[in-house]
């Protein structure tokens, strides 16, 4: 975990429930046909005027409706994100309530590059239209039927042993060359890295659910899941004014994560078109490291609010440096108590990830926290799916973790349990798959 925020960039609204006017993805505004020339998106603006009722014995009388005129979707179903564009979906959106990460290793025999690129191609369409509200293409599961969009995003990686089992070792950027080990690593092999990566995130879980689902059935033969997790967030709308969000320990965590609007943001997140090191391929593109960090949360319950904040270095109540201020004040390092002890200890987590004490490393942080419910020994499976993206991983999260690794008083209540390192290639263009330059290049 470090101390960097998530961009709040709001999703575009879909239209209205209009079918004579086309969606920005070039789809009927309705969302293209599930059932009888019905849409995802129609269904739930004709479901909104109608009043849908479940029977008074908890649903078993199915629904009744009567005829109305359409309304439109409510303001969160009606997030949509545009599925082509020059990076991926699901790196500089806000974050969503719901997440399913889930890796996939390559089926054994020959032609492994050409049932990639066919995968690849299949994924790219699915993601398209469950994204602008659509059915899945083949065998859609109904799951999602009178939802809207709900600002889904899935996004593709490559990882290290992709390259290898698809005879393209050529093409393996210097970037993805595996992670250091850490100190702290208690990393488990099966449920780490893979050949590729597909992140899932929602505003509605059942949505993300119906993604996973396509995506997973879309694999068919040619790949099967490696290892699969799945996490949440706030929902959008549950506070009173968008803020940082909260981690499982309570704490405000994120809040200096850049911003898109920062000026060297493209150049810290984004591999460049020209001039990197990186193949032509992942132009415009991002490398993720994913990591499961599983927070020891009933030995951090046992501290006291003083002593987590010393730990952190921040204010639990509001995020605000234990030097003063507000979340977003700048953290005063050499102030001094009384005593002549510095406010926020050499071993503060936010002291340590703190870019101007990296050599300007930074990372943009996009997790999601998780709960795998309770182990044998009584203790929660709960903590963090922690995901950034750099453009430059020895450059980004290497150095971070390092320095987090001598030092960071917040180590001794978390755990680091599995970690992946994927090439995200860049955004797909109008009648591109994702990974197409790569594949086919």
């Amino acid at each position: 975990m470090t101390d960097q925020s998530i961009p709040q960039a709001r999703p575009r609204a879909a239209d209205a429930a209009d079918a004579a006017a086309p969606a920005a993805s070039g789809a009927d505004s309705a969302g293209g046909p599930v059932a009888g020339g019905i849409s995802r998106r129609r269904l739930l603006g004709t479901a909104g005027a109608t009043g849908l009722v479940l029977g008074a014995a908890g649903g078993a009388a199915g629904y009744a409706a009567r005829p109305a005129e359409a309304t439109p979707l409510s303001s969160l179903g009606a997030g949509e994100v545009m599925f082509h564009g020059k990076h991926q979906p699901g790196i500089v959106q806000r974050l969503q309530a719901r997440g399913h990460l889930v890796a996939f290793d390559l089926a054994a025999g020959a032609g492994r590059k050409e049932a990639a690129a066919a995968l690849l191609r299949r994924w790219s369409e699915t993601a398209r239209r469950l994204m602008a509200g659509e059915a899945a293409q083949q065998e859609d599961t109904g799951v999602a039927l009178d939802a809207g969009p709900s600002s889904l995003t899935i996004t593709f990686g490559f990882g290290h042993s992709f390259f290898a089992r698809t005879g393209l070792e050529k093409q393996r950027p210097v970037a993805l060359d595996p992670l250091p080990e850490f100190s702290s690593d208690r990393l488990d092999k099966a449920r780490s890295n893979g050949d590729l990566w597909v992140q899932i995130g929602a505003d509605d879980a059942l949505v993300a659910f119906h993604a996973l689902r396509a995506i997973q059935k879309d694999a068919g033969r040619a790949a099967k899941v490696r290892w699969q997790m799945n996490g949440f967030n706030r929902s959008p709308g549950a506070t009173a004014h968008p803020m940082t969000a909260r981690n499982l320990m309570g704490q405000v965590d994120g809040t200096r994560n850049p911003k898109p609007t920062d000026a060297d943001f493209d150049r810290r997140i984004f591999v460049p078109e020209s001039g990197a090191q990186d193949p032509a391929w992942m132009a415009n593109g991002s490398y993720a490291v994913v990591r499961r960090i599983r927070m020891l949360l009933d030995d951090w319950e046992q501290l006291s609010v003083t002593a987590q904040e010393q730990v952190i270095g921040r204010r639990k109540a509001d995020g605000a440096p234990l030097t003063g201020g507000t979340e977003t004040t700048e953290m005063d390092l050499e102030k001094t108590d009384r005593a002549g002890n510095l406010v926020v200890p050499l071993d503060a987590h936010a002291r340590i990830t703190r870019p101007d004490q990296n050599g300007g490393a930074a990372i943009l942080r996009r997790p999601f926290s998780y709960h795998d419910g309770i182990g044998p020994d009584g203790v929660p499976d709960a903590g963090l799916l922690f995901i950034c993206w750099q453009a430059d991983p020895l450059r980004g999260f290497v150095p971070l973790q390092r320095k987090l690794d001598r030092g960071d008083a917040l180590s001794r209540y978390i755990r680091h349990e599995a970690s992946g390192l994927f090439a995200v290639p860049g955004g797909a263009a109008e009648g591109e798959y994702v990974g197409q330059r790569l594949l086919e290049g």
